[in-house]
């Protein structure tokens, strides 16, 4: 199986977790997923989300982040 292309790595400043994104391999005709990992010290939460459900999680933060325009950042 191909290893899965990294897409953002990122890390919460207030908590310490690493937010992994990853591109899941797929093959033709296959739905493509991207695999999230979020780490918190010792436990880790993996999901994989379909493309639709990506668009709409990523307008939902950047809409709550925009909001917050008045928060350090």
């Amino acid at each position: 199986m191909d290893q899965p292309a990294p897409v953002a790595k990122l890390t919460v400043p207030l908590g310490g977790q690493t937010i992994e994104m990853h591109a899941m391999p797929f093959e033709a005709g296959e739905l493509p997923m991207l695999r999230v990992r979020i780490r918190e010290r010792s436990r880790f939460t993996v999901f994989d989300i379909d493309p639709g459900t990506a668009v709409a999680w990523g307008e939902a933060l950047g809409s709550w982040g925009r909001s917050q325009s008045g928060s350090s950042r």
